[in-house]
């Protein structure tokens, strides 16, 4: 089977096979040239063919999929050039609306675990060293079975290292208090920037995103005009999708059809300072990844935004029109023409500058898996409205959505900072405890002592100048007994406690 979303001038049709779904595909092109109708007009087919589907609106204007679309403008000219077949042709897609934020969308949430050190090292901007003592706060976690949800967990935790610094430093390394400090405050930073929505309960069920309605796929919106401002937040949730999706699906082998699509819009951002690990964990996951049926579409400017290893791994292309105004922009020009299978009838070079709206050149992959030759083509239009939805309408269709209900409350679940919080408490009631007994210890060996020295003194009777210095020594030395046995007491709890 083809989904076809091209034909060229002669009326040959061209589109990606669905076997070859899930080796991934390039939509690039500078800004207005088509980009997200091309997003677009895949995403209907994936999802008429059963495929649940996972985009990224960073613009906005994708919520129209949830309506048929009208052959008014240039929908209806291009639905007449390529003789579609008129009204026929529209239709209305199945759609779930996400936000981190909650505003628009269905809350969207992962969990501090799940997100795990490595990418949060690149969200929170931190260094070598400093991604290192956030590793050691994930394996002290771990090891003591404490659960890192939110925000709150990780302060806690790092504060707890921090406390605890000399008992860890044998077994886990060294403790740095100005790497703690480093990390407490880019957290902060995070948090002003809206992370808190991202980290909690209930997490995102990726079996969520895997559903048909009516025997077709699923379209899942992730709204990302807020979540853009914040670049690495955006790229760090991309990449742990990616990486969740990758570590729990089975293994499918080549399936007659990919089991999940997704489109990242924007997809330089993914890279832009990424650490050299961090890359190569991408690189391997793309490459792996379509073991599970998973077709990962990236959609950019400029093909050069993408290393070349990411880049060469990217079999289906549709390649708008880029501006040549630049030395930087001829050599793009000239790096995604070197990308194409050539075809003696197309100078791709000098046809890339030239792409109208909606045009493109196209490459997909055979069923043998070889690149065709590049062709120019006209992308289809979308079958559903290209106007966005109001906000209105767009709210009752969240929450009429029957999965809205499970993710609208935020559940704050027993975890780190709770377990933490109730460890310091039990410190605290065993201080004071210690504190009173020791108390009463030594009212009664120095109420003796004056009573033996000075005898027992009437009600309101006042102390002697001698009674009043032995007074105050003997309640020194019961402070020093006190705080002696209140320490001793505390290390036997703590160490119960801990076991």
């Amino acid at each position: 089977m083809q989904y076809s979303f091209a034909q060229n001038e002669q009326g040959q049709v061209f589109g990606i096979t669905a076997k070859m779904a899930n080796r991934h595909g390039l939509i690039a092109g500078a800004t207005g040239t088509g980009k997200t109708v091309t997003l677009r007009k895949m995403a209907e087919f994936f999802s008429d063919d059963g495929v649940p589907v996972f985009l990224v609106d960073v613009k906005g204007d994708l919520s129209g999929l949830v309506k048929e679309g009208e052959l008014t403008g240039k929908v209806g000219e291009r639905v007449e050039q390529l003789n579609l077949g008129g009204g026929s042709y529209l239709d209305s897609y199945p759609v779930s609306f996400w936000d981190v934020f909650g505003e628009s969308g269905i809350p969207l949430r992962t969990t501090i675990s799940e997100m795990g050190p490595l990418l949060l090292s690149r969200l929170l901007n931190l260094n070598d060293v400093q991604e290192g003592l956030l590793n050691l706060v994930f394996r002290v976690a771990d090891d003591k079975g404490l659960l890192l949800i939110d925000l709150k967990d990780l302060r806690a935790m790092l504060q707890y290292v921090a406390d605890n610094a000399k008992t860890f430093r044998l077994k886990y390394g060294n403790v740095s208090a100005a790497s703690v400090g480093a990390i407490q405050r880019a957290l902060l930073v995070l948090e002003n920037e809206g992370a808190a929505h991202l980290f909690g309960e209930p997490a995102l069920n990726l079996e969520d995103w895997l559903q048909t309605r009516d025997g077709r796929g699923v379209i899942n919106i992730l709204n990302s005009e807020k979540l853009i401002n914040s670049s690495k937040m955006y790229s760090a949730f991309l990449l742990w999708l990616m990486a969740e999706l990758f570590e729990n699906l089975p293994e499918v082998g080549d399936p007659e059809k990919p089991k999940f699509v997704m489109f990242f819009d924007e997809a330089h951002l993914l890279f832009d300072g990424a650490p050299s690990v961090l890359v190569e964990k991408i690189e391997q996951v793309i490459r792996l990844i379509r073991s599970k049926g998973v077709g990962i579409y990236f959609v950019t400017q400029n093909p050069l935004d993408l290393p070349d290893t990411v880049l060469g791994q990217l079999g289906n292309r549709v390649q708008h029109a880029l501006r040549a105004f630049t030395p930087r922009d001829r050599k793009a020009v000239k790096a995604a023409a070197e990308t194409f299978r050539s075809n003696p009838k197309v100078d791709v070079v000098e046809t890339i500058s030239n792409l109208g709206v909606g045009q493109a050149l196209v490459s997909f992959l055979d069923e043998k898996g070889m690149p065709s030759p590049v062709e120019i083509a006209y992308i289809y239009p979308p079958k559903s409205q290209l106007k966005p939805l109001t906000t209105e309408q767009r709210d009752n269709w969240v929450k009429n959505d029957d999965i809205y209900p499970y993710y609208a409350k935020y559940i704050d679940n027993e975890s780190a900072f709770e377990i933490l919080q109730k460890q310091a408490d039990l410190e605290a009631v065993a201080e004071k405890q210690a504190e009173q007994a020791v108390e009463q210890e030594d009212q009664g060996i120095m109420g003796s002592l004056s009573r033996m020295l000075f005898g027992k003194k009437k009600r309101g009777e006042q102390l002697s100048a001698t009674e009043q210095m032995v007074s105050s020594v003997s309640k020194a030395v019961g402070r020093n007994i006190r705080n002696q046995i209140a320490r001793q007491i505390v290390r036997g709890v703590l160490g119960a406690f801990k076991k």
